[in-house]
């Protein structure tokens, strides 16, 4: 099993080795690490690591909690392969076809961004979703002009709007933390280059 782990920790040499060696003695494969923020003498970094099939989510928060000053944020699966480059394969697959650069970015984000799937909407209808996505699909309260992300009723979002096409790209997870600033960035940029080869493919 691939799981990612969000994990909060000092900012100062020898913690990110003592993590590390607390997973070992799981017997976690560390597969990658991903330094979302780095503020206050503090970091905030994603594991992706290879779980073996004995040892449990909550194996991990409670061993990774004995380590001083470490808080572990979320625990969840992913489908991510480390040391891959999905969002340069969604750019070529856009490329290729940008007529279709909408589903294909609606089909990706969710494997991007550590999520379980995303819809785009115009206003509350459905113009394309993932496999995963649930039927409905509300944005909640004021509708966001700008990429934003929060929790609704158990569920982590974010919201990505494409305003000039009058287009919201929903992507939702039920598992794991709500989603941090640098992977709201990061999805924004995709949405916008994406937007933008969309366009040049209709206006020609």
């Amino acid at each position: 099993m691939v799981l990612r782990l969000r994990v909060s920790l000092p900012d100062r040499p020898g913690t990110l080795g003592q993590v590390a060696r607390a997973l070992g003695v799981l017997g976690a494969d560390i597969l990658q690490v991903t330094v979302l923020e780095r503020e206050c003498g503090r970091a905030v970094d994603d594991f992706t690591v290879c779980w073996p099939g004995v040892s449990t989510a909550e194996a991990a928060r409670e061993r990774l909690s004995t380590v001083p000053g470490v808080r572990v944020e979320g625990v969840w699966p992913t489908k991510e392969v480390p040391g891959s480059t999905p969002d340069y394969d969604l750019l070529l697959h856009v490329v290729a076809d940008p007529a279709r650069g909408l589903p294909t970015l609606v089909d990706a984000l969710p494997g991007l961004c550590g999520a379980e799937w995303a819809v785009a909407l115009a206003g509350d209808a459905v113009r394309h979703a993932s496999l995963a996505a649930p039927a409905t699909v509300k944005l909640p309260g004021l509708v966001p002009l700008r990429p934003a992300a929060f929790a609704e009723a158990g569920i982590r979002l974010m919201v990505l709007p494409i305003t000039h096409a009058a287009l919201h790209v929903v992507v939702g997870r039920r598992e794991g933390p709500p989603f941090h600033r640098a992977e709201l960035d990061r999805a924004a940029r995709i949405v916008e280059v994406v937007a933008k080869l969309a366009d040049r493919a209709v206006a020609r």
